[in-house]
């Protein structure tokens, strides 16, 4: 490409099997950013049955796409159980953490509100 990327580590102009882009590894959480800027970050996340991110707020709302097996995520106290096609929107500055249930794939998109726009 000629421009600058905004999106990486994927390829372009192609279907792609999304999941297939991690793999699972044993007692690990394995990601793969697809796009790191001031107002969005996507990643691509695998968990091992049993690993988590610890509880945690972001400057952003959080949407989890849950691509395959289980997850726990406890969103401000509320336990949700999410699974395979399952979607999570958290909310900014809420405290928030996940733990596999069972191996688990994510996809995690965090939007972010452009400093010195009013209502947004």
């Amino acid at each position: 490409m000629d421009k600058a990327e905004l999106i990486k580590n994927i390829p372009f102009s192609e279907a792609v099997d999304i999941a297939g882009l991690v793999g699972y590894e044993e007692g690990r959480v394995v990601s793969r950013t697809l796009a790191n800027k001031e107002y969005v970050g996507i990643t691509l996340f695998a968990f091992d049955k049993g690993e988590g991110i610890s509880a945690h707020s972001a400057p952003g709302d959080a949407m989890v796409q849950i691509l395959d097996g289980e997850a726990l995520i406890n969103v401000g106290g509320k336990e949700i159980t999410a699974t395979t096609g399952h979607v999570v929107v958290m909310p900014a500055d809420v405290p928030h953490a996940l733990t596999a249930v069972s191996q688990f794939k994510m996809i995690l998109t965090v939007v972010k509100r452009p400093v010195g726009i009013k209502g947004l």
